[in-house]
């Protein structure tokens, strides 16, 4: 296979590598600081919350279905103004952030929300005839007895976004994705696009693994 032995292809594999992980952690770590507070925050203000307000709750549910309802690679499509806005172009691995962060932001939005409701009712009951604020209940209570759910959701919504990060090469997304397109699809070159397709199922192997040991070394059941 010419994409194993040419060094300029190798150097090519090494540089989408990077491209595709950089993209990956960068949108992962970005849609976190967004999507952990969000998540929470549909909990929190829920009919049976602690911070009761149904119609807020009701309104960020409607803003994140309708996100999520959208197919990835629509939503490069729809959302190239606001990508060239703020990267001032649409293509290469830093434009396809905005598109990645909004894309998974309600993901994970919702993997965090499934995970706080998981908690049994009686801990956050507890916490509250205590005396606990909100804060309190939300640092000390929720988010560590959630953990090891949250950090299986974090593994999930990781590999997804190695697949969406792999779905932008079709508008120049730059990394292993594009690799495969540009010269698997469109120059027909068939094991040069078998290697990114292999070495990207690499790295959905080694996330899903390095994830699930941190989970299950974090879960306080099995100890």
């Amino acid at each position: 296979m010419a994409a194993l032995f040419d060094p300029k292809l190798l150097q090519l594999f090494l540089i989408g590598l990077g491209e595709t992980a950089a993209m990956t952690l960068a949108s992962t770590g970005i849609s976190y600081l967004l999507g952990l507070p969000l998540g929470l925050l549909l909990v929190l203000t829920d009919r049976d919350g602690i911070m009761p307000k149904p119609s807020l709750s009701r309104a960020l549910g409607m803003v994140i279905n309708c996100i999520r309802s959208l197919p990835f690679i629509i939503l490069l499509v729809v959302v190239m103004p606001v990508t060239r806005a703020i990267t001032g172009t649409t293509v290469g691995s830093k434009a396809m952030l905005v598109p990645l962060v909004i894309a998974a932001t309600p993901y994970i939005a919702r993997v965090v929300e499934g995970s706080i409701r998981e908690i049994d009712a009686g801990v956050i009951e507890a916490a509250q005839a205590m005396g606990a604020s909100p804060l309190q209940i939300v640092l000390r209570v929720m988010l560590p007895e959630a953990g090891p759910s949250l950090l299986i959701g974090a593994t999930v919504a990781t590999t997804t976004i190695l697949g969406y990060s792999a779905l932008s090469g079709i508008v120049g997304g730059g990394g292993l994705g594009a690799i495969a397109i540009n010269y698997g699809y469109y120059r027909r070159t068939t094991d040069i696009m078998m290697v990114a397709v292999v070495l990207l199922v690499l790295l959905v192997q080694l996330v899903q693994e390095f994830g699930g040991r941190i989970a299950r070394r974090s879960d306080r059941r099995l100890t």
